[in-house]
């Protein structure tokens, strides 16, 4: 992959939900590094569920697209609980990953295991495969958390700030979130 190419893509994918539904809204947005949007595709996660990263491999498989570059995730532990692997996602589907969050946390262990108590340890086990993040400055000062598969870090970082405009969220991730958001208000 060729991070400098003008048209390089990326299937950015974000959610909303609601507690009271039983699956979240997942919104992938296809952009060119020149921010021209350049497709949607939708898809849904439980509710605390575990079927996340299989339904992101099964969007990205839905597109039938050979010139996505990157895929970029809104975070890791979405859906209340459904966890993303990035590294699935990346051995499914050969493209590289970069999955973004905004805020240190000291851990969810406990609440994974009041909430989860019978399957917890799964839970558990997966949050621990995912790894460390790297906290990545970006060009508007502001700072991100990031886990990657698949690419450098240091290409990463050039990526995430070529998608950027201002603030910490990338163009991408922010109109995908913005289509969930709208969408999920219409069912």
């Amino acid at each position: 992959m060729n991070i400098n190419k003008k048209g390089i893509r990326v299937l950015a994918i974000a959610e909303s939900f609601k507690k009271q539904k039983s699956n979240s809204i997942l919104t992938g947005v296809v952009m060119r590094k020149d921010l021209v949007i350049d497709g949607i595709i939708f898809g849904k996660a439980k509710i605390g569920g575990n079927d996340a990263t299989q339904n992101i491999i099964e969007m990205y498989n839905n597109l039938e697209r050979n010139d996505i570059g990157f895929i970029l995730l809104d975070g890791m532990i979405i859906s209340m609980f459904n966890i993303v692997d990035g590294e699935s996602i990346y051995n499914s589907t050969g493209i590289p990953v970069i999955i973004i969050t905004f805020r240190t946390s000291q851990g969810i262990d406990n609440i994974i295991k009041k909430i989860f108590p019978d399957s917890y340890e799964t839970r558990l086990k997966l949050i621990e495969k995912l790894g460390k993040r790297d906290t990545i400055f970006l060009k508007t000062n502001k700072f991100l958390l990031i886990r990657t598969w698949g690419i450098k870090l240091e290409d990463a970082i050039k990526l995430i700030n070529s998608f950027l405009l201002q603030g910490s969220i990338p163009e991408p991730i922010k109109l995908a979130k913005i289509i969930s958001r709208a969408y999920l208000n219409t069912i």
